[in-house]
C-alpha cells in the first residue's frame, strides 16, 4: 500500500535501493571511513539518501525473541540486551499476545523495574543521537502499569520527571535528540513509590546536520547560537497537507502525523500535492532534514473568491510555556508555475517570522526543499503556539501562501531537564532537593523580609544634618572626582549646598524645597520607568525638570545611583545636565536642567506638533550623536548609554538635542575585554540583537539603537507598533526591507516629501542601515555615524542654497567626502565643534577654513 500518492510502496523504498547496488559498491563502502554516513542512492533526482547510524541500539524490552518491524529494523530480545542492563531487582517481564489499540509488536512486551535500573551503551561516534522510549501500560495481574509513577534520566539530562499515564490506555513514544560527547551513555529508570517500566528503547546515531548550531529569534529579530549544546524533545512533527508518514518512508525512522487536527479553521485551507520525484534539494539542503514526502504535500490558502484575499491560515499547537522551543518550518513551492510569483508572510505567535518569502529566490527553483529554524524564549511563548501563513501585501504576483511541514522541539532548561524543574540529582532550580523546596522557599522569604526591614531602619536612622555628616557618596555611592564649575556658574546662588569637587555629586535638595519648587508636584511633564517628571523653579526662577522615583517602579536605587554617578562626571553640550538630587527618607529625586521642547519623539509623531524640517531632524540627530560619541570616547573607559531612543533625546528652546536618562548606563569594557557581560536591559524595538543574544554589551549596542532612532526620524512612526499589520510591527525590520529593495522613499514621512535632497536622504539611510548590522563588529562607531550625518546635512544645505539663489552662475562647491573611521573626531574635538551650530561648521568647510 502506498503511503503517499506518487511514492513507491513503503517497504520497497529501502529494498529497491539495496537491490540496485553492485557488489563492487559494497567493497568500496567497506574501505570508506566509518564516520562517512551519507550515500546518495539516486543522484539524478535526489530521491533518497541512505543514513547508516554507527550507533544503533534497538531493544524490545521484556520480549523473549527479537522483533522485526515492517520498516526492516530488528529489535533485540530482552535476553540479548542483558549485557546493557544492570539492576539490583529481579527481572520482571510482561508479555501479552495482543492488546487493544496496539499496532506495533513493540508494545506487546515490557520490562518492569522495582528499583533504580540502568541501561548503558558504548558510544562509537560522538554527536547527535536519537533517544526513543516506547511506553504502553499492558494489563498485568501483578503490577498496574497504568498507575506507575517514575522518572527517566541520563547522566546529565532529565527525560521524564514523575511521569505517569494517569490511567490513559494508549501507546506513547517519547523522542529526544541529545548531543552525546562521552564513550558511555546511560539511561536510568527511577520508580517513584512503586514501579517503572518501558516497552522498547532506541539509541541511534543521527546526522550532524540534523540540528545546526544557529537559529533565528523573533523578539528581537536576531541570531541564536549554541543549539549544539542543548538537548531536545520532539513535541510535534506534522506533515502539512498530507497523510501519515511512517518510519518506512523516512530514512531517519521518523513519524510525521497529519496536520488536520491542529488547523484552526479548516475552511481557510486547501491541500496541494505533487509526485515525490518532482521535489529537489538545492545545494546546501539535505534530504535527511525531511523526506520528499513532506515537501510533496502542502497547505495553501483556500479560494476566497475575492480579488485581494487577506487572511491567515492558522495552526494551534499546545506547548509547555516553561521551556524554550525550537520551531522548524518546511517549505517547497509546489504551487507556482513560474519563478518569483509567490510572496507570502509567516508568523509565529503573532510575530513576523518571515516577511515576503519568495521560495524560488531562496532556493533558485520551484519545488525545491527549504527549511527555517526559530528559537522562541519561554517568556515570550503562548499556549497554544500559533503558526500562521498569509499573503504579502506588496506582492505583485498571486495572493497566496504555502507551508509543507512543521516541527516543534522542547529545549532543555538551565537544570538540564526536559520535564520539570529538577536536575538528574533531584536538585531544584534554587539549589535544594525536592524535599527541601518548601523550607528553602520559606527561608528565602523570611530573609527577604528581614533584609527589607533592616533597609527601612537604615533609611530612617540616616542623619538629616546634611551640613555636618559625610556626603551621600560615603553611604551609597563611590567617590567621583568631578568638575562642578558648570553648575556653580549656572545655578550658583546657593553655593553652600553644593558638594565640593572632591565629591562631585552635585547639589543636594531637601524634599520640602523640591515640593515648593514644583508647587506640591502640580505639573507632570513626562512619565518614565523610574517615575514622573515635574516642572519646577528653583532659586530666582530658574526652571528645572524634577524626576521623582516611584516606589512601585521596576527601576529603583540602582538606576538612581547610576544616574548620579554618570552625570556627575560628565559635562557636554549635548548631554542633559544633572543639577542635584534628593534622597531624604525614602525619596529618590533627580533635578535636571529643563528642556522646554521635550523629547524628540513628540516632534515626530503622536503629539500633533508642527513637523520638523529635514534639516532640523538632521541637526537633532547630529546633536544626539555628538552626545553619544562623547560618552563612548570622553572618558578613559567610555560609557555605554544602553537606552538610546527618541524619548531619551530631549530638545531645548533652540531645538538643540541632548541625550538624557542615564539610569541604565554602564561603564565601558576594560582593556582586558571588548565587552561588558551584563543582564539585558533596554527598550524593546531598540535592543541590539547581539546584546540580547549573548548578554555582551558594547558601545556598538548604542549604535544599533541609534540606527532605530534614525529610522524613526525618516518614517515618523514608533520603533514597535502592534496596531500595524504584522509585517510592519517592527520598524527596523520593515524599513530595512524597503531599503534593500531601493524603495525607502515609499515609507518616508509624508511631511518630508519634496523638501529633502535625495542624496542627503540616501546618505542618512545608508548610515542607518550600517548601524543596524546584525553583528556589532560590522557596525560603525558613533564618530563615523556622526560624520555621515554631518555630510548628509551639508548636502541638504547646499541643495537649499541652490534653490534660494537660482540666478547664480555657479553652484555651491561640491561637498567634501566625510573622513574615515580613523579620522573621526576625538572627544576634545567634538566638544569644540559643539560650540557652533551645524550650519556654521559647514560654512567653514565649504569656505575651506
Amino acid at each position: 500500500m502506498e503511503i503517499i500518492p506518487g511514492g513507491p510502496p513503503p517497504l520497497m523504498i529501502k529494498l529497491n535501493l539495496f537491490s540496485s547496488m553492485a557488489p563492487a559498491f559494497f567493497l568500496i563502502l567497506l574501505l570508506l571511513p566509518l564516520n562517512l554516513l551519507l550515500v546518495s542512492a539516486t543522484p539524478a533526482n535526489n530521491a533518497l539518501v541512505v543514513f547508516s547510524p554507527q550507533d544503533n541500539y534497538l531493544i524490545d524490552c521484556g520480549s523473549s525473541t527479537a522483533t522485526t518491524l515492517p520498516d526492516g529494523r530488528t529489535f533485540l530480545s530482552d535476553s540479548d540486551a542483558a549485557k546493557f542492563y544492570s539492576s539490583n531487582n529481579e527481572d520482571i517481564l510482561v508479555n501479552v499476545p495482543s492488546a487493544e489499540n496496539v499496532t506495533s509488536p513493540l508494545f506487546l512486551s515490557a520490562k518492569v523495574f522495582t528499583s533504580e535500573s540502568t541501561y548503558s551503551f558504548h558510544i562509537a561516534r560522538v554527536g547527535w543521537h536519537w533517544i526513543r522510549l516506547h511506553f504502553y501500560p499492558l494489563d498485568n495481574k501483578d503490577h498496574n502499569l497504568a498507575a506507575a509513577r517514575f522518572s527517566v534520566v541520563t547522566d546529565t539530562i532529565v527525560l521524564l520527571h514523575d511521569f505517569t499515564f494517569n490511567s490513559e490506555k494508549s501507546t506513547l513514544i517519547r523522542e529526544y535528540i541529545i548531543n552525546l560527547d562521552t564513550e558511555r551513555f546511560s539511561i536510568k529508570f527511577r520508580p517513584k513509590d512503586g514501579i517503572a517500566f518501558v516497552n522498547a528503547i532506541e539509541v541511534v546515531s543521527a546526522p550532524d546536520i540534523l540540528i545546526p548550531d544557529t537559529a533565528s529569534t523573533l523578539f528581537p529579530i536576531s541570531e541564536f547560537s549554541g543549539l549544539s549544546e542543548q538537548s531536545f524533545q520532539t513535541v510535534y512533527r506534522l506533515n502539512v497537507g498530507g497523510p501519515l508518514i511512517t518510519p518506512q518512508n523516512d530514512t531517519l525512522d521518523r513519524t510525521w502525523v497529519p496536520d488536520t487536527e491542529f488547523l484552526e479553521t479548516k475552511e481557510m485551507a486547501n491541500t496541494v500535492n505533487v509526485a515525490t520525484n518532482v521535489i529537489k534539494y538545492p545545494q546546501g539542503e539535505s534530504p535527511l532534514i525531511a523526506p520528499q514526502y513532506v515537501y510533496a504535500t502542502a497547505v495553501v490558502m483556500a479560494n476566497a473568491n475575492m480579488a485581494n484575499p487577506n487572511f491567515n491560515v492558522t495552526w494551534n499547537l499546545n506547548v509547555d510555556t516553561s521551556f524554550d522551543v525550537l520551531v522548524r518550518l518546511h517549505f517547497a513551492d509546489i504551487l507556482s508555475k513560474a519563478l518569483n510569483d509567490l510572496y507570502f508572510n509567516v508568523y509565529i505567535n503573532g510575530r513576523v517570522a518571515i516577511s515576503g518569502l519568495d521560495l524560488s529566490t531562496v532556493t533558485g527553483d520551484l519545488a525545491s526543499a527549504y527549511y527555517k529554524d526559530f528559537v522562541f524564549n519561554a517568556s515570550m511563548a503562548m499556549n497554544p503556539m500559533k503558526i500562521q501563513i498569509g499573503p504579502f501585501d506588496q506582492s505583485t504576483g498571486q495572493k497566496n501562501a504555502i507551508i509543507n511541514g512543521i516541527e516543534v522541539f522542547k529545549i532543555n532548561n538551565s537544570m538540564g531537564s526536559l520535564d520539570g524543574e529538577f536536575d538528574v540529582n533531584g536538585r531544584s532550580m534554587n539549589g535544594g532537593s525536592k524535599g527541601t523546596v518548601a523550607a528553602v522557599g520559606f527561608a528565602m522569604m523570611f530573609g527577604a523580609f528581614v533584609g527589607l526591614g533592616a533597609m527601612a531602619v537604615k533609611w530612617q536612622k540616616r542623619p538629616h544634618d546634611w551640613q555636618k555628616r559625610n556626603s551621600f557618596s560615603s553611604w551609597l555611592l563611590p567617590l567621583h572626582a568631578g568638575d562642578t564649575s558648570f553648575m556653580a556658574s549656572k545655578y550658583g546662588s546657593r553655593k553652600s549646598q553644593f558638594f565640593s569637587s572632591t565629591n562631585g555629586l552635585g547639589r543636594w535638595f531637601s524634599f520640602a524645597e523640591l515640593s515648593d519648587a514644583t508647587k506640591n508636584w502640580e505639573t507632570v511633564i513626562g512619565v518614565g520607568g523610574f517615575g514622573n517628571v515635574y516642572i519646577g523653579a528653583i532659586d530666582e526662577g530658574t526652571q528645572v525638570a524634577v524626576k521623582r522615583g516611584n516606589p512601585q517602579s521596576e527601576q529603583g536605587i540602582n538606576e538612581f545611583q547610576t544616574e548620579i554617578q554618570m552625570l556627575s562626571k560628565l559635562r557636554h553640550r549635548h548631554l542633559v545636565s544633572l543639577i542635584g538630587y534628593c534622597d531624604e527618607n525614602s525619596e529618590m529625586i533627580l533635578v535636571y536642567e529643563f528642556m522646554s521642547k521635550g523629547p524628540l519623539r513628540d516632534h515626530l509623531y503622536g503629539k500633533n506638533l508642527p513637523p520638523l524640517s529635514w534639516k532640523q531632524r538632521l541637526e537633532c540627530c547630529i546633536g544626539a550623536a555628538r552626545g553619544l560619541h562623547y560618552l563612548h570616547t570622553g572618558t578613559q573607559q567610555g560609557i555605554i548609554h544602553r537606552d538610546v531612543k527618541t524619548t531619551n533625546i530631549l530638545l531645548d528652546d533652540n531645538l538643540v538635542a541632548k541625550m538624557a536618562d542615564f539610569g541604565l548606563s554602564k561603564d565601558g569594557p576594560t582593556t582586558d575585554n571588548n565587552y561588558v557581560s551584563t543582564a539585558v536591559k533596554g527598550s524593546f524595538g531598540y535592543l541590539d540583537p547581539e546584546y540580547f543574544r549573548k548578554q555582551q554589551l558594547t558601545d556598538k549596542s548604542d549604535v544599533y539603537s541609534f540606527g532605530v532612532v534614525m529610522l524613526e526620524v525618516i518614517c515618523a512612526r514608533p520603533a514597535l507598533n502592534p496596531q500595524l499589520p504584522r509585517e510592519q510591527v517592527n520598524l527596523a525590520e520593515w524599513a530595512m526591507q524597503w531599503k534593500r529593495k531601493g524603495m525607502l522613499e515609499k515609507i518616508v514621512d509624508p511631511n518630508l516629501q519634496g523638501n529633502v535632497n535625495p542624496e542627503s536622504m540616501k546618505k542618512f539611510a545608508e548610515a542607518a542601515e550600517k548601524c543596524l548590522e546584525e553583528y556589532g563588529v560590522d557596525r560603525p562607531t558613533m564618530g563615523d555615524v556622526l560624520w555621515n550625518m554631518e555630510y548628509a546635512l551639508q548636502l541638504q544645505d547646499q541643495s537649499s542654497s541652490k534653490e534660494d539663489d537660482e540666478n547664480k552662475e555657479t553652484s555651491a562647491p561640491a561637498a567634501a567626502a566625510p573622513p574615515t573611521a580613523e579620522g573621526a573626531t576625538k572627544p576634545a574635538e567634538t566638544q569644540a565643534v559643539d560650540e557652533h551650530s551645524g550650519s556654521a561648521v559647514f560654512n567653514q568647510l565649504t569656505d575651506g577654513r
